[in-house]
């Protein structure tokens, strides 16, 4: 599920490179939002065993709406238009480990270990190499870039407290929970496109990006939120946050199968370093049960998303 989730929002840069390039980035999450909601909506009528109540839950949906779709998007998009994109990577890195923090002490179960420490902070290094380590130089004060810089790291914050909340959500279905929180951020996003006039350009568009922005509505929004949600349920939020560092060398992987590129030394010493702070954050190395079991103590029961069935 991981995997799966991996691809889906590791391919949705290369999708969403093809949709800005004649539609303007509000417009384009506004609409792979809109698509979202369309498929989610009807599916979780019919999918879901009971419609989601109660003013808690919702708020939680509101919550993640807000810090998982619509504001981090904005922070992010505007923060890159200024610094670099290896810059922003190693930024949008420090999210597993605000992640392991929070975790630690809000999420039942999610406790700080020795291996879960050195796992992610392996991770992170793999970031750095797949990056290069002179992306580093570039984390001091440079004029015009303080401010960016500061809104990618914003947009991780809220990604990590989003993780968190998704975790800690009451019982709800991963369909129902997708649904609701794409809908909601939906109606969050489009008042920014209507004001802005930026639906003036529908017109300018080209097929190829329409398409562009369809696959992202179907397959990195729809999809990949009932993915989310249903890992969220039965992982964590702190194995879920590894998506950070794994998506980076998927965006590599994708140039050397489909663009034929040759990989690099550093490429491979990074994916290592990433898989092997993955696998150290799940076993511990001064005991005999994966983290996982150790978790079963501090974890309280819940709905799991495969036990969804047709009303």
């Amino acid at each position: 599920m991981l995997v799966a989730l991996t691809a889906m929002w590791g391919s949705a840069f290369t999708l969403t490179k093809i949709a800005v390039s004649g539609l303007p980035a509000e417009l384009v999450v506004a609409g792979r939002l809109v698509i979202a909601s369309l498929l989610l909506v009807p599916l979780a009528f019919l999918l879901a065993r009971r419609p989601p109540r109660g003013r808690r839950l919702w708020v939680y949906y509101t919550l993640i709406a807000l810090l998982g779709n619509a504001l981090p998007f904005f922070l992010i998009t505007w923060g890159q238009r200024n610094i670099d994109s290896g810059l922003a990577g190693i930024l949008m890195a420090v999210m597993p480990l605000v992640t392991l923090g929070l975790a630690h002490y809000f999420v039942p179960g999610e406790r700080l270990t020795a291996s879960r420490v050195v796992g992610f902070l392996l991770g992170f290094a793999g970031i750095v190499v797949l990056m290069g380590p002179e992306v580093l130089l570039k984390l001091t004060y440079e004029k015009g870039q303080l401010t960016p810089m500061f809104a990618v790291l914003g947009g991780a914050v809220c990604y990590a407290i989003s993780a968190t909340l998704a975790r800690l959500r009451p019982r709800s279905d991963a369909v129902s929970s997708a649904a609701a929180t794409t809908m909601i951020a939906s109606f969050m996003v489009l008042p920014a496109v209507f004001t802005q006039g930026k639906v003036s350009v529908v017109t300018q568009a080209t097929p190829a990006e329409w398409v562009a922005v369809a696959l992202l509505g179907i397959f990195s929004t729809a999809i990949a939120a009932i993915v989310y949600f249903s890992l969220i349920s039965r992982a964590g939020p702190t194995f879920v946050s590894q998506l950070n560092y794994l998506i980076p060398p998927w965006a590599v992987l994708m140039g050397i199968t489909v663009l034929g590129e040759s990989p690099e030394s550093s490429q491979l010493y990074a994916l290592g370093l990433i898989l092997g702070g993955i696998l150290l954050t799940q076993f511990d190395p001064f005991g005999s049960r994966p983290a996982r079991e150790r978790q079963k103590a501090g974890q309280t029961a819940e709905v799991h998303e495969s036990q969804v069935v047709p009303r």
